[in-house]
Parts: C-alpha cells; structure tokens; sequence
C-alpha cells in the first residue's frame, strides 16, 4: 500500500475575543512527551502543528488525527487559548512578531511586509513515492485536480472579524507570496531542479526550502506533499482529503502517455474559483476551461480514480465523507450557520478542538 501522512496548523484564539494568542511555546512544552515529538514549531507564534506518523490505513490516521487534537486543545486550554481548526486568523492577531527562531527571522527579513501577515493553517498531506522523478511527474499530473480538492477543503470565510464571501480567505492571503501557487508544468527532475535555482537567484525565493507550491517533492521525506487544503473543520474531514490525494497520486503514478499541458491562466481562475465558492456553486475545470456544478466534477474525479481507492481500501471513506460533505457542507458552510446564530468569538468557541 502507498504510506501517507498529514501536517495539521492550528490556531490559538482567545476565547472571549477570537483573536490570536501567541502562546504556542507554552501550548507545545506543556503537551506529553509522545505528542511533543509530533509537534513542529510554526512561523507565527500563535500558531501549533501536530503531525501523524507514516500511515497505511484511514482508521489509523483517523485515530492519530484524533490524539494529535485532543492533546494539543487540552494543552491550550491550560494556558487560556482555544485550539482552533481553521484556515485562516479570523479576528485579529495583535501580535505579528515570527516565533523566536534563526530561519523565521531570516524568512521575515527576506519578506519583510508579507511575512507580517496575519497566520494561516494549511492541511498538508504527504503521500509516499519511490522516487524523486517519479514526484516531479506525478505533481504536474495533479496540476488541474487540485482546484477541487482545494474548495472541498474550504475552511476560512473570516477576516478581521467578518465574512470575506470568500470559503478560503487563506487562498487569498497566501497570494502574497512568491513561489506560492500551482506547481508548473515540469517533466523532469532536472527541470524541476533549474526551475528552482532561477527563482533562488532571483531572490524571488529566499532559498530552495521557500518552494510553497501547491504539490512539490517533499525536502525531507520520500514523498509527494499538497498543500492546497485549509486545515479542515473535523478530522473526519482531513482523512477525505488524505484519502482522495493518496487516490489521485496512485492514480498519476500509473498513468499513461505525455502530461497534457493546460493554461495557466485557467489553472490561476480555477483557483480563484474554488477559494470564492467553495462547493456551493459551479467550479472552472482548467482541462476543458468550461464551469460545471461542482458536484459533478466530484462525480468524474471519483470515477477516475476509483481503482487506485479500492486498491487502499478507500473507497466505502472517500464516498461516506462526500455525502457528509453534501449533506452538512464544507467547514465554511458550518462556520456560516454557526455565525447565524452566534457572534464571532462565540463561534469560533463553539468549533474549537
């Protein structure tokens, strides 16, 4: 079986206010020591990640998801702050100082006013690969899939206290910085290679770690790593998104023939797409450049890769976390019900891990 695994960002929100708290040293020190090794220290100091081992199953990588967020809420509750699983700072993060650390600095100072932006959680999922030629492929193989994966994962319709319109204001955010956004349509490892050495010398990138594509060849693991998704709502959420990402790279891994190329201007617009609908409306397909409701490219992409699901045991998952996500919506939708009844802070409250 194709091992996976999953990056998970949180928030740490005052509960009165849902503004950011920086307290993640303190969150992180006072996890048990099994948790404290999955724990990675983040750029904002209001942020925590916890991260699962090398996973086969979907119920093992449930249950890890599962510890990993009932240890670090019980952590943050005994320093005043609420955990909380979303995409993007909802209200307010009064401090915009990086954690206390020589890379986060450095990154600050090559920056400068984008590295002050507010936090973002993203949800990343690595998938394993045998080789890295074989990621560079498969990675401009998923160039059009990820749209949709990007707006079933939809989790950050606030900014500055208020609905943005938007189901990922983190897609939004994110776009501010350099050599973020799809991967480029590459064919080879030494492509792939050059690519980012221009970049490195143009300073549009500060060094080859700061490659903040959607997918890329992970630097530090064996793996094919997207990092499209917001982090999700639920973890049940997360494991979908786990479930399909390992389907499509299986899938990519397989197929036949030379990579189509498609327009790079539709691939930006899907999206752009994506982040402002999320689920609810019609999604850009960037193959075809034609909108189609957005269940219905759900419909196709499940067929295409249904195989490489049954392969992993995936597909009675994949099928019962869309009809949730049919039925009750993506986590921007819930986050919107909740705010019809509820007051930001109250909200954010009412999700929190």
């Amino acid at each position: 079986m194709r091992t996976f695994g999953v990056e998970e960002e949180f928030l740490l929100l005052d509960p009165a206010s849902g503004v950011n708290l920086p307290l993640a040293e303190r969150v992180v020190a006072g996890l048990p020591e099994p948790m404290r090794r999955r724990s990675r220290r983040e750029f904002r100091p209001s942020m925590v990640e916890m991260v699962t081992d090398v996973c086969t199953g979907t119920g093992e990588l449930l249950r890890q998801l599962h510890d990993g967020r009932e240890a670090a809420g019980v952590a943050a509750g005994k320093v005043g702050a609420a955990l909380v699983a979303i995409g993007a700072t909802p209200a307010g993060e009064p401090v915009l100082d990086v954690t206390d650390d020589a890379r986060f600095r450095a990154i600050a100072a090559h920056y400068r006013p984008i590295a002050r932006d507010p936090a973002l959680c993203g949800c990343h999922v690595h998938v394993g690969v045998p080789s890295r030629a074989q990621a560079v492929q498969i990675c401009t193989r998923l160039r059009g899939d990820l749209p949709l994966i990007q707006a079933l994962a939809a989790n950050s319709p606030l900014f500055d206290g208020a609905d943005t319109g938007y189901a990922s204001w983190r897609y939004v955010q994110l776009k501010h910085w350099p050599a973020l956004g799809p991967w480029p349509h590459l064919r080879t490892v030494e492509e792939f290679e050059a690519t980012v050495a221009a970049l490195v010398a143009s300073r549009e990138m500060m060094d080859a770690t700061m490659l903040l594509w959607w997918a890329r060849p992970s630097a530090s693991f064996p793996t094919v790593e997207v990092r499209v998704a917001d982090t999700c709502l639920d973890p049940a959420d997360t494991v979908l998104i786990a479930a399909l990402v390992r389907g499509l790279v299986d899938t990519a891994a397989a197929a036949p023939g030379p990579i189509p190329r498609m327009s790079g201007v539709l691939l930006d617009a899907a999206h752009g797409n994506a982040a402002r609908t999320g689920m609810r409306e019609t999604l850009l397909d960037p193959v075809t450049g034609q909108a189609y409701p957005a269940w219905d490219l759900v419909g196709d992409l499940v067929d295409r890769i249904t195989p490489a699901l049954r392969r992993h045991g995936d597909l009675d998952t994949v099928t019962a976390g869309l009809d949730r996500i049919r039925r009750d919506g993506t986590g921007a939708e819930r986050q919107r019900r909740l705010l019809e009844k509820l007051a930001v802070p109250e909200m954010l409250a009412s999700v929190a891990q």
